[in-house]
């Protein structure tokens, strides 16, 4: 199959490799923050729940960890077992993982839960997972004033005569708060992390942005990536933006 031509049946197998050359990389300073607060050492029991691509499961086993995987794209799932040979990496939902009760130490949760059709029920099921004193790490952009890709996304509504969707309240420290307390975990530690994107030209810029467009939407809609992504082009013509994820630890009493 095709990388750049997604499915509606099964986009991101689709689109697995092209998003890990544009965004493989992205989000390193985030997963090196996850990793750290949650104690990720030789022998901890780590799950990925939304594994995409498999770079936090790579960083996880550099470190000695004993790392597992979930993702509902079976591409995805194939790149992460390249990406940490071993691995025990399944194809699942995040809300009804094969993992039994108390089976993890560390369960990590890069830019999922708003995705989830139930987040309460995806931040449950990992903390059933658990095993009591392990450690849910969820971690994803911060609110869209953090964030300058968020500026891209606002002018291909606008070219589009839409509204931008609302902001995910997922995006702030009080929801994501209240849904981990909600699955019986303890908040410990939180904090913002810059992330920032970058992209060498016009080209990666646009193919970044508009991942799993065909060749017309590219030629359509990258004039309007280029305008809005103006004031953060480089001298050299290459782009860098800045943004911020939140990461939020949180405990299970035991």
């Amino acid at each position: 199959m095709d990388d750049a031509h997604p499915t509606d049946d099964d986009p991101w197998t689709a689109l697995a490799g092209d998003w890990a050359a544009a965004w493989g990389g992205f989000a390193a300073p985030a997963r090196a923050a996850l990793l750290d607060a949650a104690g990720v050492g030789p022998g901890t029991r780590l799950l990925d729940v939304g594994c995409g691509t498999g770079e936090l499961l790579a960083d996880a086993a550099a470190r000695g960890a004993v790392v597992a995987g979930a993702d509902l794209a079976p591409g995805m799932v194939a790149r992460s077992l390249a990406a940490a040979p071993g691995a025990d990496v399944r194809v699942a939902d995040a809300e009804d993982l094969p993992w039994p009760d108390g089976a993890l130490d560390v369960v990590a949760a890069v830019n999922v839960l708003h995705l989830a059709d139930d987040p309460a029920a995806a931040a449950a099921e990992a903390a059933r997972v658990l095993v009591p004193g392990g450690v849910l790490a969820v971690c994803g952009w911060a609110e869209r004033d953090r964030c300058a890709l968020d500026a891209v996304e606002a002018a291909l509504a606008a070219d589009d005569g839409e509204e931008v969707d609302p902001e995910s309240p997922l995006r702030s420290e009080g929801p994501v708060r209240a849904l981990l307390a909600g699955a019986g975990l303890a908040v410990e530690h939180v904090a913002l992390v810059e992330v920032p994107w970058t992209a060498a030209d016009d080209d990666a810029l646009v193919r970044g942005l508009l991942l799993g467009e065909d060749a017309a939407g590219l030629a359509g809609r990258g004039p309007v990536v280029v305008a809005a992504a103006a004031p953060f082009r480089r001298p050299d013509g290459s782009y860098r933006f800045r943004n911020a994820f939140r990461l939020v630890v949180a405990r299970r009493p035991g």
